[in-house]
This record gives C-alpha cells, structure tokens and sequence, in this order.
C-alpha cells in the first residue's frame, strides 16, 4: 500500500527557506480544530486539545486505510495565535494569547470519518477537549513565510524579520500568526527545532 506524505506533495507550504522570506498562496485545506486561550507552556487545555488532536488524526488515519485502502502520514501540529488587540501580542505576555491547535487533514477525510473516529475515541478513553474538535475548512490564501530554527522562545527576531519583508514589499498583515511545528519537541533539541511562521498578508486598500 502507498503511504502518502503530504508535506512533500506540499513542499512550498511546508519547507520554506530559513534564509529568506517567500509569498505562497495557501489553498483551502481541511483542519482538525480546537480552540482555547492562555500560555501553552502551561494551560491544561492547550495540552488537552493537542491529547485529541491526535487521538483523532491517528484514528482518522487507520480508518482511512482500513476503508479507503490510503495511507498516509499524519501531518504536523499547526497553531493560530493572538490577541484582542493586535498591537498587544507580546512574546513575554502569553497569559493574553489566545490560540487554536490544529492539524491538516487529507481531502478524502468527510464528516461522517470524523465523527466515527470521534465515537471510537471515546468509547476508548475520556479527553475533555474531544467534543470541542470540530472539521473545518479554512482557507489562508496569500501568505509570507519563513523557517525559524532554534527555539519557540527565540521567534522574536525571526518574526521581525518576516514583518520586515512583509512590509519591504508592499503588503500588510491580514490574519493570524501561523506556525506549523515541524519537529517534535520531546525528541529535538531546543536548538535544532524547525518552525514554519506564517503570516496571512494583503495589498492597502
């Protein structure tokens, strides 16, 4: 059976340079999705909706293939972040911050996957933040990136420069803070960590 790899069939959206900032242009995707508020580094339920996120993506995936004969690799936890003002996002203020965890899901994956891999899921195991995962499709479009490599507390300068190119060529924010979390933290060097950022942008009116 083919295992597919997504990040590769998307390599534009998933593996930016680390060196420069690029414009892509984000097609719709579906999600997996929780939403939630407060510091990640110590917010029960940002934990809480990462332990259903992947509940879910895995047993989606094993549904799949069972069904559909597909399999594939779960892609990456990916995170919007901000706040009710904008002006005030602050690296150092993550008790402000809010968020929502997700996860891409391939196109093949309907509701009616998603919501029997939530009723395994729970016949299985109890996760507070299960009935808070919703499918959604959400559409980015056009977007500057940029790989930061080291660690999520030294994103400051590597964003910097992001709005710096952002600006430099004529565009000006208009979304959420998107990072796409390309290593996995327990197993990764705080050093070495890759990290997709990710800024929806726009001409001025």
């Amino acid at each position: 059976m083919e295992r597919l790899d997504f990040k590769k069939q998307w390599k534009h959206l998933y593996n930016p340079s680390s060196q420069q900032a690029s414009v892509v242009d984000v097609p719709p995707m579906n999600f997996l999705m929780v939403d939630g508020a407060g510091d990640p580094n110590t917010s029960p339920a940002y934990q809480e909706a990462l332990e259903a996120l992947y509940s879910l993506s895995y047993t989606l995936k094993f549904r799949v293939r069972k069904s559909l004969g597909l399999d594939y690799v779960v892609m990456p936890l990916e995170g919007l972040w901000w706040t009710d003002r904008p002006d005030a996002f602050s690296l150092e203020h993550r008790e402000d911050w809010k968020w929502t965890a997700m996860i891409a899901q391939p196109e093949v994956v309907t509701p009616e996957h998603f919501e029997e891999a939530r009723a395994e899921v729970r016949a299985r195991t109890s996760l507070p933040a299960l009935d808070r995962v919703r499918l959604e499709r959400y559409h980015e479009g056009l977007s500057a990136q940029i790989l930061h490599v080291g660690p999520y507390a030294a994103e400051g300068p590597t964003i910097a420069r992001l709005h710096g190119f952002i600006q430099e060529h004529g565009y000006e924010l208009n979304g959420r803070h998107h990072e796409i979390y390309l290593s996995d933290p327990r197993r990764t060097a705080p050093e070495k960590l890759r990290t997709v950022l990710r800024q929806p942008i726009r001409r001025p009116a």
